[in-house]
């Protein structure tokens, strides 16, 4: 059955870890009737987090698909990890969502992985409503959970529910919208509606009144008619309401319990009733300018959101159909490589389980197997289309490994098998490190880079190791000086002869030309690693021969891509050559290939040689109990610290730290922190690296070469 775009909606769930979104998402399945049987994760038998490693650690890893029919509309589920290392997974579940159902655990409150997520759902502008669920545990406590939410998340929390006997013996809930008790039998299920009691009718009225004035505040026909009433009909409640949401001027509260199945049923019924369609959302953004209407009549475009790989069956695209109608059979091409791709199957899925169906309207989500060349973050048009719907924007990597196989005939089966798992996690990057010969893995987290070794290992077979990636260091000049290098080599018939003079000094924009030296030809260059090369030709009299020039610039490259202190690429340097000698039958290209490496190799040493080390800007966000640990954590590591700033309920440290000190730094914040704090990073510059340090980098290169 193919739904219409008006009776289609899209939810994700969001939440700390251990705050009970999976279990709230099989309850959904099971109060629709999806399921006859609700399983639970001790279990390891939920319709979510159906893989062997979700299994074996007892938590989400990936983003789920599921579906409900609920009196005749049809609500896709998106239930998320709530470990901030595998944010990929919620960024790009909320790229297609319209609603995010936000989990609160009514014994911990408002938790910091909550808190990190919030970060997406407001860049999104998703609309939202919380969820208080737990209630039913013998510490819940509603009132501090509700207050944590308004402190952190702003006066738009509005609370729809509360519970009655929150805690052990949890059953009742007053809904102050539809101004009814529910009472629920043993075992959760159907509740039995009954009165407010007149001890309540006080709170009720309150909170239902809030509840009208926040409806009416959107609408200024819903406005008038309150004045003029009083209050609202329950049509025109969910209309003010809906409005409200798709605005985010309210985020609506419930409550419920999971666990017992107590709450859910009427959350899936505001969830139909009042939250946005994915026509009453904000039209998506198209690369180049322009958006996109969610119409089913309009051409067919799609948008791949997630890839995820499955043994035996291989990369299952997921996808939503953000404008037209796809059909089974229907051939779309990729915009970003123009390759046309046949859809002979369209499933819609609740987990691991997919159903085949016949076509998916403007709105819906859906997957497909045996895409050729299309992946995760690109869109698929009819053909003669070209549009491109803006891409998910992931988060920067924010620490790196080593990769290394225990030998080099793995290397191939290793690589496959990693970029197979950055197939299905887009913030997950693997790089072949020429400068630093190594293969580097970069992640959000430690944990998310372990489990992708864990993963390797036990559905790959392959044994791999994490190590310290090296440093990327530069080396420069701080000085000029002058060297020449004669090289002569005989060994019967024609030799090699080769003599030059070179100058090399520190390069600047816009510096004069050489003191003293007549330029004949300049050159500057980008540098593949960054920074600058010059090279300036300054030969008078046809003492070296012009031909000769390009193979002494390649020999001055050859050796600036393994530099004399570290082996580390050089950079910003200038090279005249203004003299030298040549023979009639001995000088050739390579005769001055190697004079020039070792006249730059002498030059360089002599001329107050730099080491330069990569410095990042790095911003940390951390509850203010624990910000002078932090601090001091970072001096430790050499770090400047920039400024200090307030933003939310967060501490912001903003500072520089030299990458060399950021190794596990990750795993180390968390640990200060216990998991209250959050950073990210970016690339500032290259800076001078200590003097001591300097020397024990080049003390431990010539040992290392003397060794090898």
């Amino acid at each position: 059955m193919a739904y219409d775009t008006k009776n289609i909606r899209n939810a994700v769930l969001l939440g700390h870890p251990g705050c009970g979104k999976t279990t709230f998402a099989e309850t959904m399945l099971f109060e629709t009737g999806a399921i006859t049987r609700r399983g639970s994760v001790q279990e390891k038998n939920t319709v979510s987090d159906y893989t062997d490693i979700e299994h074996e650690r007892g938590n989400s890893i990936f983003s789920t698909l599921m579906h409900d029919d609920w009196r005749g509309n049809k609500i896709n589920v998106l239930d998320t990890p709530g470990f901030d290392d595998f944010v990929g997974e919620v960024v790009s579940s909320l790229k297609v969502a319209a609603t995010a159902i936000v989990l609160l655990n009514a014994k911990s409150g408002v938790e910091v992985g909550t808190e990190l997520l919030w970060e997406y759902v407001e860049k999104f502008e998703t609309p939202s409503l919380f969820v208080v669920n737990q209630l039913d545990h013998e510490k819940a406590d509603y009132e501090a959970t509700v207050e944590q939410a308004k402190a952190r998340f702003g006066d738009k929390v509005l609370p729809i529910q509360y519970p009655l006997n929150a805690g052990d013996g949890f059953n009742t809930i007053v809904d102050a919208l539809r101004m009814t008790m529910y009472v629920f039998p043993p075992g959760g299920g159907k509740p039995e509606k009954k009165e407010i009691p007149d001890a309540e009718k006080d709170r009720a009225n309150a909170m239902h009144n809030a509840i009208v004035e926040a409806a009416a505040e959107n609408d200024d026909e819903l406005m008038e008619r309150y004045f003029d009433q009083g209050t609202l009909s329950e049509e025109d409640l969910a209309a003010g309401l809906r409005m409200a949401m798709a605005q985010r001027s309210i985020f609506p509260l419930f409550c419920c319990s999971a666990l017992n199945n107590m709450g859910s049923g009427r959350i899936m019924g505001f969830l139909n009733d009042v939250c946005p369609t994915p026509a009453d959302r904000k039209e998506l953004k198209l690369e180049g300018g322009g958006t996109l209407k969610c119409d089913a009549n309009g051409d067919t475009t799609i948008f791949i959101f997630k890839t995820h790989n499955e043994p035996r069956v291989g990369n299952i695209s997921y996808f939503k159909v953000c404008s037209g109608t796809l059909k089974a059979g229907d051939e779309l091409v990729n915009a970003e490589n123009r390759t046309t791709e046949r859809f002979g199957q369209l499933y819609i899925a609740n987990g691991k389980n997919r159903e085949s169906t016949n076509e998916l309207r403007a709105g819906d989500l859906g997957c497909t197997v045996k895409l050729k060349d299309s992946h995760t973050n690109q869109t698929l048009n009819t053909k003669g289309l070209s549009r491109k719907i803006e891409p998910i924007k992931f988060p920067n990597s924010r620490i790196e490994v080593a990769v290394e196989p225990p030998s080099k005939n793995d290397m191939e089966k290793l690589m496959k098998a990693i970029h197979a798992i950055t197939e299905e996690d887009p913030t997950l990057i693997v790089e072949q490190s020429r400068a630093l010969k190594q293969t580097l893995l970069y992640g959000q987290g430690q944990l998310q880079l372990e489990l992708v070794k864990h993963r390797i290992e036990t559905e790959q077979k392959l044994k791999m190791e994490f190590v310290r990636p090296r440093i990327p260091y530069r080396e420069t000049i701080t000085k000029e000086s002058n060297e020449s290098y004669r090289h002569k080599k005989q060994s019967g018939g024609a030799g090699q002869f080769a003599e030059l003079h070179m100058r090399i000094e520190p390069y600047y924009e816009g510096m004069p030309d050489p003191a003293g030296l007549s330029v004949r030809k300049a050159e500057v260059e980008d540098l593949p690693w960054g920074g600058k090369l010059a090279f300036y030709w300054c030969i008078v009299g046809g003492s070296i021969d012009a031909r000769f020039s390009n193979a002494i610039k390649k020999g001055v490259l050859q050796k600036m891509e393994e530099g004399p202190l570290t082996g580390s690429n050089c950079q910003d340097i200038r090279v005249s050559i203004y003299d030298g000698k040549m023979h009639p039958v001995d000088s050739n290209d390579m005769a001055f290939m190697i004079a020039s490496v070792q006249a730059f190799k002498n030059n360089f040493v002599k001329a107050k040689p730099q080491l330069l080390e990569p410095i990042y800007n790095i911003e940390i966000l951390c509850s203010g109990d624990v910000m002078g640990d932090v601090m001091s954590d970072l001096q430790t590591r050499r770090a400047i610290i920039m400024g200090m700033e307030t933003e939310g309920h967060y501490q912001k440290i903003l500072a520089r730290i030299p990458l060399a000190e950021m190794y596990k730094y990750s795993s180390t914040l968390r640990s200060i922190s216990q998991g209250r704090a959050k950073f990210s990073r970016e690339f500032a510059e290259y800076a001078a690296v200590p003097n001591d340090i300097q020397q024990k980098l080049i003390a431990d290169f010539k040992a290392k070469s003397e060794e090898d």
